[in-house]
């Protein structure tokens, strides 16, 4: 067998056994991101809060993923460029009207919606308004799954169509395999579930940064909390000291000092003075008057104390 071949078939016998989800953690956090991204972003549009909760994550046949929502779900189907592959975010009937209720102002006060059809293929169409919610959802969740794989790669998720029957939500063969995320979501005492499915072939190209733990990674910041939080630092009122000189001395000749003695100093108007700023030096200073006071005049930074000024800003 040649060395050329040798890699080649390893890799479609990797293939042909699927992603372990167990090998790959950093999968698992993308979805966990996902999750609490989702739960931040419907949180802003209503009142009511709604929760969103990784359920579980799993390799099968994107055939065998559809069928299991045949009959109650609705599904937006994304490319990704990058990956040049499509993927497929779907929600059930439970997940668009619990957010329907919770977007539209629902307090819990009434009992939840919930539609019962006499046989399990006799679900009634959306209407126009749902479809138009879920798609504005899907977007949202796409744009959250973008995020969330940040860490691993960058990519961008595509809209394309809506699909309301999972026979036609085609993004692949049937019987190649995928990685299923299941999420349940909460809200008003009702709960839906989403879905995510990726095909195999579009996470082989990252599978060695899947496997591998990105450390240093956290949530992503929400711009009105880092804006508020850099207005309030700024805010903060501080304590200034202005030094004119300063001089060692004994104990003993502190202890010798009396009412009325006068302390000579080598400080004289022309002297640079330090503006300190809990007990750092962050400017130089000359002295003055100006009616009847005495001022300063800033000089120059002082070039440690601006790195702690530009370090206490940044932060």
């Amino acid at each position: 067998m040649s060395t050329a071949a040798q890699p080649l078939r390893e890799d479609k016998l990797l293939d042909s056994t699927g992603i372990s989800i167990d090998r790959l953690p950093m999968l698992q956090m993308v979805f966990d991101r996902l999750a609490t991204s989702c739960a931040d972003a419907v949180r802003q549009m209503s009142s009511s809060p709604a929760y969103f909760s990784l359920a579980g994550v799993q390799s099968q046949r994107i055939g065998d993923a559809l069928n299991a929502h045949a009959y109650n779900a609705i599904a937006g189907i994304f490319h990704a460029r990058e990956w040049d592959s499509r993927i497929l975010i779907g929600f059930d009937r439970d997940f668009i009207f619990t957010l329907l209720e919770v977007m539209f102002g629902a307090d819990g006060s009434e009992a939840p919606f919930k539609y019962e059809p006499d046989f399990p293929d006799d679900e009634r169409p959306y209407t126009n308004i749902e479809i138009q919610v879920a798609q504005a959802l899907f977007e949202l969740a796409a744009r959250n799954l973008k995020s969330a794989f940040a860490p691993v790669c960058d990519v961008s998720f595509d809209f394309e169509r809506v699909e309301t029957r999972m026979y036609f939500a085609t993004i692949g063969s049937r019987s190649n395999l995928a990685v299923k995320a299941q999420f349940l979501v909460q809200g008003l005492d009702n709960c839906g579930q989403m879905f995510v499915v990726i095909p195999q072939t579009a996470l082989n190209p990252i599978r060695q940064n899947l496997a591998h733990v990105h450390s240093g990674q956290s949530s992503a910041r929400d711009p009105r909390w880092t804006k508020q939080i850099h207005t309030e630092v700024q805010r903060t009122e501080v304590k200034l000291s202005a030094i004119l000189e300063e001089r060692a001395m004994t104990l003993g000749e502190i202890g010798s000092l009396q009412i009325g003695q006068v302390i000579e100093l080598q400080a004289s108007p022309q002297s640079k003075i330090q503006l300190q700023c809990n007990d750092e030096t962050v400017f130089w200073c000359q002295l003055g008057q100006r009616n009847g006071s005495y001022v300063l005049r800033i000089q120059d930074h002082a070039n440690e104390e601006q790195e702690f000024l530009d370090d206490l800003l940044s932060r």
